[in-house]
């Protein structure tokens, strides 16, 4: 490792905690090799009692000598030495697990104060040595030294009762030091400054394999909190609270962490795990950071061209360096597979092997929460074995059922998260089987859905009425385009392979057409209402009617979509669906008003043509009184066996499919962000963020635990493609 710092000498004077933590914010600098560092690090840091002033004033000193002191980047050196220390030996003394947790404790707590505190564009957090310091071995800065050790403690010590708290304090020292795009705009930049991002991406394939294998290891085993509190002298939860405490760091927040969710272990969704968070949050950001950097074929700007057009050229043609993370993540592999299945692989590189069975499983627990709904998103969008493997499960309920969930309780969900968990359906359904055994598992009872007792119903079913209610929900509170599209767009994909769709279902998608219709009856209503006030008036109201003929035009797009919906179950599936039949007929009036539209005559001739052959068969069966359900319903069972489809126009197949744009960092990046500053148990100075926009700190309730988050407005939707 080359020169390293000494450790103390015997005999040497012992400080007082305080007079050590002021040489250590104070204007003197003090060599590597200074006593200074190995008593700080001995210090029984949880142990001491600070008033919070007094906390802000050392950070503030510290802030303010940092530039000539680099005693920033001397606590960060040692954090990597005993770091490197405990994994490069059998047998590791507690000393050096003990030195390791402080010098965490510290980094922390003065790296998240400097970054928060940042003036404007500048940040500057002095990570380089004096030329006389200790050598890091090659051209290694702090940064990459400090990074690549803490990434190899997660990666390959285990996690252990003796290891616990350092494992989780090393995860959120991980958070506070990314935590440097939080400065950076929406949009990525070249001049971004990032030194721990950069510095993980830097790290070798087989280190970012596995980094990669333990977060997602963690996230599965969720590995809990040790229970023999008595060795674990280092829980501090009596009346006062520490000098790391007070200032509200991610690491003195953490150690009281452990037992707060010990005692409130009656939260939903699984164990309890606050390393499988930490792991998942410090997961999300690695896979989802891409650098921007100039692109080579736009830095020799020609003596013809102004240096604006040259921004304007950059600007539409960034250029983002690729992310070691993201590839890995995307090349994970079932270790149930076996090694030639892979071989094919384009991916060069160590695979990461896990029990995709585990994972599927884990995700079904907790996707409640967005995070895991994020990795869920990750996986099947980027990771095509696990795509594959989701598709040929049998129990699809273990991960459709909180899914839906989550949108029936869309009141209580963000935008975002709406809109991630309806592309995770619009995923699955692009597959023929997703869509065909869906039909084919049917549920006992659907307990969370309160509006009407669902008994033995299919989960195709139970998703057709689920994406029809978001329909609803959307046009009555969000009115989100994108969000109407996405949903309609899962139901075409479904409609081909329905299968005895229930009752209910069918009521609600002929419901649907209803709905839209009279939505887009008001809004030409209202259209041919305000031109002719305009023209009784002499004005001009052209524009005005080419605002309300764009809205006019996407609600005539919606209801084409929904007679192609019902269209392509009537075509493709009539005999298997009597329900839709009796639906389509007994709400038959709301098509009259469209049969001669010209977008929808060819699709409703169609209709007609199913209408007329039943109403037909209904005629021919006179009966003394009303019918009753059933004896419809009979009807026209009995004559779905003889139907043979003739007269009916064929229409293309609908396949819609998901495309994420190239980039979409503008919105996945301040994303992550909002949902990890919003779980992670520390604040963060919202004054300084302006990766997006912050109103105040609120308090929520997350799965039944009160915390206070980062209350922001939604961001915009990921750029991509919806392909017929």
């Amino acid at each position: 490792m080359g020169s390293a710092p000494s450790t103390p000498r015997k005999g040497t004077a012992a400080f007082s905690p305080e007079h050590l933590i002021e040489s250590f914010v104070g204007d003197k600098p003090f060599p590597l090799e200074s006593d200074l560092w190995q008593q700080l690090l001995d210090l029984p840091l949880l142990n001491l009692h600070w008033p919070s002033l007094h906390v802000q004033q050392a950070c503030d000193l510290l802030a303010k000598n940092n530039s000539h002191t680099r005693h920033l980047a001397k606590i960060l050196f040692h954090l990597g030495y005993y770091l490197q220390e405990s994994f490069s030996t059998s047998g590791v003394p507690p000393s050096v697990y003990e030195k390791a947790i402080n010098a965490v404790y510290i980094s922390s707590v003065f790296l998240k104060h400097l970054i928060e505190s940042v003036q404007g564009d500048n940040l500057e957090l002095y990570l380089s040595l004096d030329d006389n310091e200790a050598v890091l071995g090659g051209d290694q800065s702090v940064e990459n030294f400090v990074t690549r050790n803490v990434l190899k403690f997660i990666a390959s010590v285990d996690v252990s009762p003796d290891t616990y708290l350092l494992h989780l304090e090393l995860l959120n020292f991980m958070i506070i030091a990314m935590s440097t795009q939080l400065l950076c705009g929406p949009s990525p930049a070249p001049d971004d400054m990032n030194p721990f991002l950069e510095a993980a991406m830097a790290q070798d394939s087989t280190l970012v394999t596995s980094v990669v294998h333990r977060l997602l290891l963690n996230f599965i085993t969720r590995p809990g909190v040790p229970f023999n509190r008595a060795s674990y002298s280092i829980f501090y939860d009596g009346s006062q609270t520490s000098v790391l405490q007070r200032v509200g760091s991610a690491a003195a927040n953490i150690v009281l962490l452990p037992f707060s969710y010990l005692v409130n272990s009656s939260s939903e969704g699984g164990s309890i795990s606050p390393i499988a968070d930490s792991s998942l949050h410090v997961l999300l950001v690695l896979i989802h950071y891409h650098k921007c950097v100039v692109n080579e074929d736009y830095s020799v700007i020609e003596n013809n061209k102004s240096s604006a057009s040259d921004s304007s050229s950059l600007k539409e043609n960034p250029h983002f360096s690729d992310n070691p993370y993201c590839k890995t993540l995307e090349h994970t592999i079932d270790c149930e597979l076996d090694l030639v299945d892979v071989e094919g692989s384009a991916h060069s590189g160590p695979h990461v092997k896990l029990p995709f069975a585990s994972l599927f499983d884990t995700l079904g627990i907790r996707l409640a929460d967005e995070t895991a709904v994020l990795l869920l998103y990750s996986l099947l969008q980027g990771n095509s074995a696990f795509l594959e493997y989701v598709l040929v499960r049998t129990d699809l309920d273990t991960l459709l059922m909180p899914i839906l969930e989550g949108l029936y309780n869309a009141p209580r969900r963000s935008a975002n998260q709406i809109y991630m968990l309806l592309i995770v359906l619009l995923i699955l359904s692009q597959d023929s089987s997703f869509n065909a055994s869906i039909h084919k598992l049917v549920l006992p009872g659907v307990p969370w859905y309160k509006e009407r007792l669902l008994h033995q119903t299919s989960l195709g079913s139970l998703m057709v009425i689920i994406l029809i209610r978001t329909v609803q929900y959307n046009l009555s509170k969000l009115r989100d385009v994108y969000l109407h599209t996405t949903c309609l767009a899962t139901l075409a994909n479904m409609a081909p392979h329905v299968h005895r769709l229930s009752a209910y279902a069918s009521q609600r998608l002929v419901s649907l057409f209803d709905m839209l219709s009279r939505k887009y009856n008001k809004l030409s209503d209202r259209r041919d209402n305000k031109l002719h006030i305009a023209k009784s008036n002499s004005f001009d109201g052209s524009s005005l009617a080419e605002d309300m003929s764009t809205e006019l035009h996407i609600y005539t797009d919606f209801l084409r979509l929904v007679l192609e919906i019902i269209n392509a179950i009537l075509t493709y599936a009539l005999p298997r669906n009597p329900e839709v039949v009796y639906a389509v007929m007994h709400r038959q009036e709301v098509f009259h008003p469209f049969k001669n539209h010209p977008r929808f005559s060819e699709l409703l001739e169609n209709i007609y043509t199913v209408l007329d052959f039943f109403n037909s068969r209904m005629d021919a069966q006179r009966v003394d009184g009303d019918w009753s359900v059933n004896e419809v319903l009979e009807v026209i069972i009995i004559n779905c066996r003889s139907w043979r489809g003739d007269g009916l126009k064929m229409f293309t197949q609908l396949r819609f499919t998901y495309e994420q744009e190239s980039h979409p960092e503008e919105f996945f990046i301040p994303y992550v962000w909002q949902l990890v500053l919003s779980r992670c148990g520390f604040t963060f100075n919202t004054g300084a963020i302006n990766l997006f926009p912050v109103d105040l700190p609120t308090e929520s309730v997350e799965n039944g635990v009160a915390g206070s988050a980062l209350q922001n407005g939604d961001f915009d939707k990921p750029e991509y493609q919806l392909d017929p």
